[in-house]
């Protein structure tokens, strides 16, 4: 019988660049693909694309960007709701679902880590988009927390269900319905917010390189 394809994700947070890779070690990965829309950070300048792929080649990990396909900030504005980033339009975009057949061709090679720049999972597009799309696919898919700690996809829609109200059983509501509806509840928070959407205001969500 085939093994379960398996992909992890990982924020790398403000980490240094020797404890990222300490992380990386201890679960194992052997591969990182780039998902942030920007691959550079203007407060850890660690993980800029060029230092971050030199020092994970450095250490036998491999490096892909792929925030072009499986980014959480979309140029197009028909990816957008009212100004923030729509994840359900973009998780049937061709070029995300292009994305996604690439990242389950090279867990077949490597122990892949989706990467983005946020610590958790829960606020962050390669969980509530790219995670829960290969879920979908019947990819296992995990989080690397900042202890070393790995979390399943299916205990984060737990958590996503109690968070909105819609834990448990309901008669009236199938599971995937509500658990539909607490992932748009949750990326409604956190999705890529334009300036405008933002009042204009320089916010968090609209710096961040998702």
């Amino acid at each position: 019988m085939t093994a379960p394809v398996e992909v992890l994700t990982i924020g790398h947070s403000a980490h240094s660049a020797e404890a990222f890779v300490a992380l990386l070690r201890r679960a194992g990965i052997t591969a990182i693909a780039d998902v942030r829309s920007s691959p550079w950070s203007r407060q850890n300048p660690q993980f800029n694309r060029e230092p971050l792929q030199k020092s994970l080649q450095e250490n036998g990990i491999a490096y892909a960007h792929l925030g072009d396909a499986l980014g959480g900030r979309p140029r197009e504005t028909s990816f957008y709701c009212d100004g923030v980033a729509d994840y359900e339009r973009m998780a049937q975009a061709p070029g995300f679902l292009d994305g996604l057949d690439r990242v389950i061709a090279g867990a077949q090679k490597y122990r892949i880590a989706l990467m983005c720049a946020e610590r958790d999972p829960l606020t962050c597009h390669r969980c509530l988009l790219v995670g829960r799309a290969l879920a979908e696919r019947g990819v296992h898919v995990r989080h690397v927390l900042d202890d070393g700690a790995l979390v399943p996809q299916s205990e984060i829609e737990e958590t996503l269900l109690a968070l909105s109200g819609r834990a448990g059983d309901d008669l009236f509501a199938p599971r995937a319905e509500r658990l539909a509806l607490a992932y748009r509840a949750q990326a409604r928070k956190h999705a890529f917010a334009t300036p405008e959407r933002a009042g204009g205001m320089p916010a968090r969500r609209t710096a961040r390189p998702d």
